[in-house]
């Protein structure tokens, strides 16, 4: 067996695949991480760094090879994924440090290798929401679950992966409510989602359509949830025939701005459209103002409904 023969030990204890092995054990999988998905950044690992450093002493591993590594991310169009491998790569020497895997980091970046990234502003206009729900149908005719997703969506304003992480248990058809645990929320701070009639009737949909599956959104033996990415994916591939419809390009959290304009538009109150969406309070309101709203924001999501109503019967 290989040794270090500066160290005087094994080289297996430092190896970049015993690194990465810890990392994921002990903090990514730990609770104390806070993250709600830790298996988005085990993919990351898997997919590019382990390939890229597979066999090597992790203290060899210099700062050239780190930019050299990013550097093939971002040429192959994913500038977004180099700054976050480019974060996870810090977190990972930083926990090899703490562990006495490695003595020091390579990553020495002063600036994102993708760039800085602006924050979308993408809602869609009213005429592209009209040609949105007069066509989403015909668009997604050969996946009717992404239909019904897409305008639960459209209807609460929620994110994506939470719907894709919800289960049965917490959709209550009776009280018309959906349920958030801070699990799946952002932040770690769940709420409840009142459910316009439409949003019941999407759901009710998706319930059929999940069979005896336990989540809403599951996976084709209908034993866990499906990966989030797959509603993205879906819109993507659509991305022509929506264009043919006058609406551009948008992804799933872009209903989610829509929701958020559309509220703003129908002069619903800024706190209570930014509790719809779930959005953190200012720090003293989020401490002292434990109220749910709970009923005011089922108005604020019905007079949604029923714009949404209104536009689809205006053909």
């Amino acid at each position: 067996m290989a040794t270090d023969k500066t160290a005087g030990t094994n080289t297996r204890s430092h190896s970049i695949e015993f690194l990465v092995s810890e990392f994921i054990t002990r903090h990514l999988r730990s609770a104390r991480s806070g993250r709600k998905r830790p298996e988005y950044a085990e993919r990351i690992l898997n997919q590019d760094v382990l390939p890229a450093w597979r066999g090597r002493d992790a203290r060899t591993i210099g700062p050239d090879e780190v930019l050299a590594l990013l550097d093939n991310i971002v040429d192959r169009g994913a500038p977004i994924m180099a700054n976050r491998t480019a974060a996870l790569l810090g977190q990972l020497f930083k926990f090899g440090i703490h562990r006495r895997i490695v003595e020091s980091t390579p990553v020495q970046l002063l600036y994102p290798p993708g760039g800085k990234e602006r924050p979308r502003e993408r809602a869609l206009s009213e005429a592209e929401l009209k040609a949105f729900l007069t066509h989403v149908d015909e668009v997604h005719r050969r996946e009717i679950r992404t239909v019904h997703v897409l305008r639960v969506l459209l209807l609460t304003g929620q994110r994506r992966g939470e719907l894709a992480l919800a289960r049965w248990s917490d959709i209550d058809f009776q009280k018309a409510t959906w349920a958030i645990p801070d699990a799946h929320a952002k932040a770690g701070r769940g709420h409840v989602v009142p459910l316009s009639a439409w949003a019941v009737e999407e759901f009710m949909a998706l319930k059929h359509l999940a069979g005896d599956s336990a989540f809403v959104f599951p996976t084709s033996d209908g034993r866990q949830a499906a990966d989030g990415r797959l509603i993205t994916r879906s819109v993507a591939r659509c991305t022509r025939a929506w264009k043919a419809h006058g609406v551009e390009v948008f992804t799933p959290h872009d209903l989610r701005r829509t929701c958020r304009t559309g509220l703003a538009r129908l002069k619903v109150a800024p706190h209570l459209a930014e509790r719809v969406l779930n959005h953190a309070q200012a720090k003293i309101a989020g401490t002292y103002d434990l109220h749910d709203y709970l009923e005011d924001k089922r108005d604020a999501l019905e007079k949604w409904a029923a714009h949404l109503n209104l536009l689809q019967a205006s053909n």
